[in-house]
């Protein structure tokens, strides 16, 4: 990283919220009316505002909001790996959600020649900041959930092996890029999501039966959410947290509610009783897409905010 961290540093999951104009590129990328160069453009600007607007918010760790992703944080990807095929939804007569969504294919083995683009991501969010910085890249088994096996394998296991694969190759050559930037201190993040599609979760919201297996991981933080179970199950991490960072989700973004400063020091305060405050991140549940842009920014600053009220109540004066 290019700065040292406060205590208590405040860190984003992944996605920024979109602009209006965001989703008329995508619309008219993806009807083929825009030329390659076009869409570059558009995204970099995109880009250059989710930054813009974390570092105006003064959230210490940022990423580039992952304004590239057309088809969301796995979607995008899923596009650039040979041996799926996208196929129309199964139901269009429903409001947005789950059911209503394209259908991915695996027609068969599955692989990435041209990598997933991620490396291309964050050479551009290191250029364009002087922030601390982070990307954030969709683990295998989310990768194999957004599928529909046709042939070529057995189960969805068996698909997220071949997965890992494609994504530790994707890695190594971000570690690459990482060791040429003089200063840098990379860790591993592991963000486990109930699911955020149009604010609806996916799964059962409780991390109790992955706990304790998947303290295994060879994770430095897990990227847990509270904020929206009204800091349920914070107490796991008492016995945890001398050893593993916690990046604990504090800002509900499913919620239009924007949280006050003062919401976010209180479930600051919580979170301590079970956290030194030297392993704890402070982040908002999870990436703020598909939230509106008027409703994430001001919850950026309260996040930022409470934090600082917290701060100086440790005796960490801003």
């Amino acid at each position: 990283m290019k700065a040292s961290l406060p205590v208590l540093p405040t860190s984003v999951v992944g996605s920024h919220a979109k602009m209006g104009w965001w989703y008329l590129v995508r619309q008219e990328a993806e009807s083929g009316k825009m030329g390659s160069r076009d869409v570059a453009e558009a995204l970099d600007t995109a880009v250059d505002i989710a930054i813009l607007d974390q570092e105006r918010a003064g959230v210490d760790v940022i990423t580039d909001g992952e304004m590239r992703r057309f088809g969301s944080f796995y979607r995008t990807y899923l596009r650039r790996i040979q041996g799926i095929r996208m196929q129309p939804a199964e139901k269009t007569l429903a409001g947005p959600g789950y059911h209503t969504r394209e259908i991915y294919e695996v027609m068969g083995k599955i692989s990435a020649p041209g990598g997933l683009g991620i490396v291309e991501e964050f050479a551009y969010l290191k250029e364009h900041t002087a922030k601390p910085t982070k990307v954030t890249c969709t683990g295998p088994t989310t990768f194999a959930a957004g599928t529909t096996i046709t042939a070529g394998y057995k189960d969805q296991k068996e698909l997220a092996w071949d997965f890992v694969a494609i994504v530790n190759k994707e890695l190594e050559l971000a570690a690459i890029f990482n060791a040429t930037v003089e200063g840098v201190n990379a860790k591993l993040a592991m963000h486990i999501c109930f699911g955020n599609h149009h604010g609806r979760p996916l799964v059962k919201r409780t991390f109790r039966k992955l706990f304790p297996g998947v303290l295994d991981a060879k994770a430095d933080q897990f990227v847990l959410e509270f904020a929206n179970r009204e800091m349920a199950e914070i107490d796991f991490w008492k016995e945890v947290g001398r050893r593993k960072e916690l990046g604990a989700g504090l800002i509900d973004q499913k919620s239009f509610y924007v949280e006050t400063p003062e919401d976010v020091a209180e479930r600051i305060r919580v979170a301590l009783k079970y956290v030194p405050a030297e392993k704890l991140w402070i982040n908002p549940d999870c990436g703020f897409n598909p939230t509106p842009r008027w409703i994430a920014l001001p919850k950026l600053k309260a996040m930022v905010e409470g934090t600082k009220i917290v701060r100086r109540e440790l005796g960490h004066g801003v």
